[in-house]
């Protein structure tokens, strides 16, 4: 039979608790709470810095955007219009002039959805199909009217060829009517031959007027990009496209 030794006890294997000062214990949850404000602070600036640096990037955006957007869904092309470069020296002419362009295909013919703002209010402007984005702008075909409301603002549904396929071509000389004399662009009474097809792929938007463009700081120069060809400067185009890569020749 085992017998325990008279001379081993029991506290000579079981070591006792430690006991706890609550002194002690009051100043350890006083260092666990500091710690843990002081983690609690670290995250909210790491998360303020976060935040900053994504709205900072936000803003930016638009900067390191693609100039154009093909929606895989519908298929809609979108891209912006920006200030016409022919107001380079005119920095006080509607600085803040820009737009978007969204065209859906139909199949027969597109549907272009134009929006502008940063224009002078109830101001009247003239919108063209063009060549080439800057002067002398090439081949241009007359669009329609967009006219701003108080805010500057304007919008305008166009329904044509607005595509790849968009193109002028004059296969030879014929007479034309003459029914605006507006020197020093008045009518033609006959067309310049170009049997060779012109791709057009660019836009542009006009002062319907030289003394609106005149009020908005810009220049009193007169076009012909109106219905009766005494237009204004040229306030919006697509010039952040090379001349010859418009944004319609991404539309199929």
């Amino acid at each position: 039979m085992f017998r325990r030794s008279q001379s081993a006890r029991p506290s000579q294997y079981f070591k006792r608790k430690p006991e706890i000062n609550p002194t002690s214990l009051d100043d350890c949850n006083y260092q666990m709470k500091t710690t843990t404000n002081v983690l609690n602070r670290r995250n909210k600036i790491k998360a303020l810095a976060f935040a900053t640096v994504a709205s900072a990037a936000l803003a930016c955006a638009p900067v390191f955007a693609q100039e154009i957007e093909t929606n895989a869904t519908t298929g809609d092309v979108t891209f912006r219009l920006v200030r016409s470069k022919g107001l380079d020296a005119f920095p006080n002419a509607v600085p803040n002039a820009h737009g978007n362009v969204t065209i859906h295909s139909i199949g027969p013919v597109e549907i272009m959805t134009v929006n502008v703002a940063g224009l002078p209010r109830n101001t009247d402007f003239d919108f063209f199909v063009i060549q080439v984005p800057n002067a002398p702008f090439g081949l241009s075909w007359y669009q329609g009217d967009i006219k701003t409301d108080a805010t500057g603002r304007g919008s305008r549904k166009f329904i044509g060829r607005f595509s790849i396929e968009t193109f002028i071509v004059a296969p030879g000389v014929a007479p034309a009517p003459f029914v605006f004399n507006n020197p020093p662009f008045q009518d033609a009474t006959s067309n310049n031959a170009q049997p060779l097809p012109v791709q057009t792929y660019h836009l542009g938007l006009w002062f319907d007027s030289p003394a609106d463009a005149v009020d908005a700081h810009a220049p009193d120069t007169v076009t012909p990009f109106n219905g009766q060809h005494n237009a204004g400067v040229q306030v919006l185009s697509t010039n952040q496209f090379p001349d010859l890569k418009g944004p319609l020749k991404k539309v199929h």
